[in-house]
């Protein structure tokens, strides 16, 4: 009998060759679904990989899948696994937004003073001038999807993670340019949180005003303050308890509702299964939603959301191909996500001093933009001034609110300058 490396030829070499390939795309399924339980189990227990973040650890998972070859099925089955792969990501973002924003406490929108809506506003604003400045800059390098990468950096940087990945769905974005915007993204932005942490804090308030500020928290109650305090936004333990398994259920329940909303909302407006229609729909049900206590009361939703966001990034992540990463638009790339970064802080800075913002509160209303909430009590933490807690996480829950729908806006809008 004859061998051709480590396969039969034959009938029954065929079958083995088979039967390989159809195992190889069942462990592909299990690492993806597996993937962020041991994420959340080194998350969890070791401070190393807690200082590292779940997001970046999918990413290593899937990167590491894409760059052992795992990935590389044959031709036959490679139809398969592009269709496993479609229907898991179409599927986790949708899922994951209702069950991440149910339990965030919009209704502190109304508490909050006027310097903290000035610092959100010049904070919102900077970041779309600079994109919008970048795109002009950057048109003709070459980088590939400019329109839609910058409006997928708008929904980043004013509402982190969620609305990025919301938007590369809803923008049909390629998938290696979405991981090298992620991954230029999480290289540059681990230096600026690092340069706060550190005691950047402290040349920011040498050039604004600075003072403990009492009057930025002076209209929210304590008992407000006190439950943000205790917020804690990837504290995943106790999540399989019996209990909260079960919340946990009605959850997913009202979330998948809220797909099947959005979908019968575009369905019946005649555009088919329109994701823009899809994702704008869930995320505005998901803020309603919110408003209603036994909803947001719901213990780790937030969590189980991560979860799908986790399932989503190791499967982007597993799909990417190293070649993109030595292009010359690849480098474009990085010079212009280095660009946004420093000059929307740059501009927020500006505008900042105008309106005479407070030093603390400007640092944790970028880094809540910049990073999304859960940054904001480390950095909290490092500048000894809890009063700014609340007021930075407001402006976080915001981004969230509000970031998918800029995405789309500033998407729209550099499109049509074109």
């Amino acid at each position: 009998m004859t061998t051709d490396g480590i396969f039969f030829t034959g009938k029954k070499g065929s079958a083995v060759f088979f039967y390989l390939c159809v195992m190889r795309i069942y462990l592909i399924a299990l690492l993806y679904i597996a993937g962020p339980f041991l994420i959340i189990y080194l998350f969890q227990r070791f401070r190393f990989f807690s200082n590292i973040g779940t997001v970046i650890l999918a990413y290593a998972i899937g990167l590491i899948m894409s760059f052992s070859g795992l990935m590389r099925v044959p031709a036959e089955e490679a139809e398969v696994l592009g269709n496993m792969q479609t229907w898991i990501m179409n599927l986790s973002v949708p899922i994951a937004i209702p069950l991440m924003l149910f339990s965030s406490h919009f209704t502190l929108w109304f508490r909050t003073l006027k310097k903290t809506f000035t610092t959100l506003v010049a904070g919102i604003v900077s970041i779309m001038a600079t994109i919008t400045i970048a795109y002009l800059l950057f048109h003709k390098a070459g980088i590939p999807e400019l329109w839609k990468t910058c409006g997928m950096l708008v929904g980043m940087y004013t509402g982190g993670v969620l609305n990025f990945a919301s938007l590369k769905q809803i923008l049909n974005v390629n998938y290696d340019t979405y991981i090298l915007v992620q991954t230029f993204d999480t290289s540059l932005s681990f230096f600026l949180l690092l340069f706060f942490l550190s005691g950047g804090y402290k040349i920011i308030r040498k050039i604004l005003p600075y003072a403990q500020a009492k009057e930025i928290a002076g209209n929210i109650p304590d008992e407000t303050t006190v439950k943000v305090k205790k917020e804690n936004f990837e504290d995943y333990s106790g999540m399989f308890n019996k209990k909260v398994r079960w919340k946990l259920l009605t959850a997913l329940l009202w979330s998948i509702a809220c797909l099947g909303i959005g979908a019968g909302i575009s369905m019946l407006l005649g555009a088919g299964l329109n994701e823009l229609i899809i994702i704008l729909t869930i995320t505005t049900l998901a803020i309603a939603g919110s408003f209603w206590k036994k909803i947001r009361e719901i213990p780790k939703t937030f969590e189980f959301g991560m979860y799908f966001i986790l399932v989503f990034s190791i499967v982007i992540a597993s799909m990417f191909d190293i070649r993109t990463l030595f292009s010359r638009e690849s480098l474009n790339l990085l010079v212009m996500v280095s660009f946004i970064l420093v000059f929307s802080i740059l501009l927020h800075l500006l505008l900042a001093r105008l309106f005479r913002v407070e030093g603390d509160l400007f640092t944790v209303s970028h880094i809540a933009l910049l990073f999304s909430p859960p940054f904001v009590p480390p950095v909290a933490a490092a500048m000894n001034n809890r009063r700014v807690l609340v007021s930075g996480i407001i402006v976080g829950l915001i981004g969230y609110a509000c970031g998918t729908y800029l995405g789309v806006f500033m998407a729209g809008i550099l499109k049509w300058i074109g």
